[in-house]
């Protein structure tokens, strides 16, 4: 993992150096603030800063003055209907702000979810660190015949290490056009052109602070087996954080959203037909081919 010298003494100096606070702390979180985590090849992810905890979704949801009036049980059990009913503004009252190197093809990704403040390291101010991204062999995989945006099965190891080679070879050549071209000894072009060059497995950074109900948002998408394996590492990262820093809600957002499958109202009716003992295929279903295997996925384990 690559931190650079100044990150990595500004991070002693944050840890080294507490702040007394009145306001309402979380011992776990407190213990991994600003600690870095290895995610990929040379990205992170950690914590910069949090508000909130599973007591400030209970307060704003009673708007009550006071903290600990209800036993930790009814608090649970709150934070657990909230969830379930999809009464999201309480979750609002918690924020948190990571600090997060990604490869740049990721970030594009992650920057659709656009309840979020971000700044990002700047390409037009500063030189980008040569670095970039490289799968694992196991993640260098064919396109999915049934999936327009996945990937299927891993290549063979001969092929995958070809395309590792690629890959390494693209990147390292446009990063050294990059360097000339930012030489003032040679073109001395400007860096907000010079920055075209690059590949978008290079590396960047960002400041990224969102709200608990908007991070679970994320988190509901990004986690899901089905997202890409390069934002999907960072969002299971993301879950252990949620679970230390908030763990009431986090154990309702696994019940209800990450485990929880969401039935339309027509898949709704095929399921009170079956248990009406009425025999329903997907022809008389009244659902689509699609609706119908993923129905089925879910309460039979179909494939």
């Amino acid at each position: 993992m690559a931190l650079t010298s100044e990150q990595r003494a500004e991070i002693e100096a944050q840890r080294s150096e507490p702040q007394l606070t009145s306001r309402p702390t979380v011992a776990a979180m407190e213990n991994l603030l600003f600690t870095p985590f290895e995610v990929l090849d040379h990205g992170f992810l950690r914590v910069v800063d949090y508000m909130g905890d599973d007591g400030a979704v209970v307060q704003a949801a009673r708007v009550s003055y006071g903290r600990g009036t209800k036993k930790v049980s009814e608090d649970a059990g709150l934070i657990r209907y909230l969830m379930r009913h999809r009464h999201s503004t309480p979750f609002e009252m918690c924020e948190i702000k990571f600090h997060v190197k990604l490869p740049v093809f990721v970030a594009r990704q992650w920057i659709r979810h656009r309840m979020a403040s971000v700044n990002e390291y700047s390409a037009r101010y500063s030189i980008l660190d040569r670095e970039f991204y490289l799968p694992a062999l196991d993640q260098v995989a064919a396109q999915s015949s049934s999936n327009r945006q996945g990937r299927s099965e891993a290549l063979d190891p001969e092929t995958a290490h070809q395309v590792l080679e690629i890959l390494r070879r693209d990147a390292s050549q446009c990063y050294d056009d990059y360097e000339s071209l930012l030489n003032p000894e040679g073109t001395g072009l400007a860096r907000e052109l010079a920055r075209m060059n690059l590949t978008l497995n290079t590396y960047t950074q960002w400041y990224w602070k969102i709200d608990l109900h908007n991070l679970m948002h994320f988190l509901a998408l990004r986690a899901d087996p089905h997202a890409q394996y390069e934002i999907r590492v960072y969002a299971e990262k993301m879950i252990e954080i949620l679970k230390a820093w908030v763990p009431a809600t986090a154990t309702a957002f696994e019940e209800y959203r990450l485990g929880a499958f969401t039935l339309s109202a027509g898949m709704l009716k095929v399921v009170r037909r079956r248990l009406a003992g009425e025999t329903v295929t997907q022809e008389n279903s009244g659902l689509t081919k699609r609706e119908w295997s993923e129905m089925t996925a879910v309460l039979d384990g179909a494939s």
